[in-house]
């Protein structure tokens, strides 16, 4: 499992160092680079890869979507480690990019990575019909908005230090975390122009991965070690988040975790063998460390 993130890792990279080092210098490109690499685990490039391999999509083009994913979930870290927002002041083992540099730039190069996922995906040389591309935007900009990432955070900080329903910290999970997760399930999807339905499948199967994704951060946030995670642990307590941890207690969220997961593989067993890739992710996603 490790050797195939770093391979994929290395692959985004690489394509996305050579996608800025064409664009015309500016003053913002040092810290888009700063809050974009080395990077993170890219574990929604390895889910948008494993449901890719479903569907027998080339690699190459999921390694350019996963690129612009990543632009997108990058733009989200650094806005999210925002003063007005959780005040993070370590991400990925260095220091956030608002205090490496100043907060006005740490927005501004947010922003300027949320832009270039869109020029990613209308690249000439991401070779998909006109079609699929500007179904691709569509969908990645709704995942990232007020419908998604962005609506997602404004529920999580409005719900600090407030008894909330199961209901809704899961409805604020799916919209912060699970949103772009649904839209790395939905590519190969929209790609092979499946019809709706299939695509609706793919869209719910990424919402659950995308909350399990956030309950094993909970885990972490929980009971994990700051060195090891790369970023300060036991913060959600302190800072009164609404989590499942918090509603249900530690055991009771890994047993809830554990239902989530056997039910996506449940879901995607009707795709055989193919399916052994995204399971090993999702065993892979609930036991990590960081």
């Amino acid at each position: 499992m490790q050797k195939k993130l770093k391979k994929i890792a290395l692959d985004t990279n690489i394509f996305l160092k050579s996608f800025i080092k064409k664009q015309k210098k500016t003053s913002l490109i040092s810290p888009m680079r700063y809050g974009l690499f080395p990077g993170g685990k890219k574990i929604r490039s390895k889910i948008l890869i494993d449901i890719g391999s479903l569907f027998n999509i080339n690699y190459k083009i999921l390694i350019k979507i996963g690129a612009a994913i990543e632009c997108i979930h990058a733009y989200s870290l650094i806005h999210d480690d925002l003063p007005c927002m959780d005040n993070d002041k370590f991400r990925r083992g260095k220091l956030s990019t608002h205090v490496k540099y100043n907060e006005s730039t740490a927005v501004l190069a947010g922003n300027s990575l949320l832009t270039m996922a869109f020029e990613i995906l209308s690249d000439k040389k991401l070779i998909l019909t006109d079609n699929v591309k500007v179904n691709l935007i569509k969908q990645l900009s709704k995942c990232s908005g007020h419908r998604g990432i962005a609506g997602g955070q404004f529920l999580d900080l409005t719900f600090e230090n407030k008894k909330i329903s199961q209901k809704k910290i899961v409805d604020m999970a799916i919209k912060k975390t699970g949103k772009l997760f649904s839209f790395c399930c939905m590519v190969p999807a929209i790609i092979k122009n499946k019809d709706i339905n299939n695509i609706i499948f793919f869209e719910k199967i990424g919402a659950e991965i995308g909350l399990l994704f956030q309950i094993s951060d909970d885990l972490i946030d929980y009971k994990g070690k700051t060195k090891k995670a790369g970023k300060k642990t036991n913060k959600d307590n302190k800072q009164g988040k609404a989590t499942l941890i918090s509603l249900l207690g530690y055991r009771k969220t890994i047993i809830y975790g554990e239902k989530i997961k056997n039910n996506i593989i449940n879901n995607l067993k009707k795709y055989g063998s193919k399916s052994k890739n995204i399971n090993e992710t999702l065993n892979y996603i609930l036991k990590r460390k960081k």
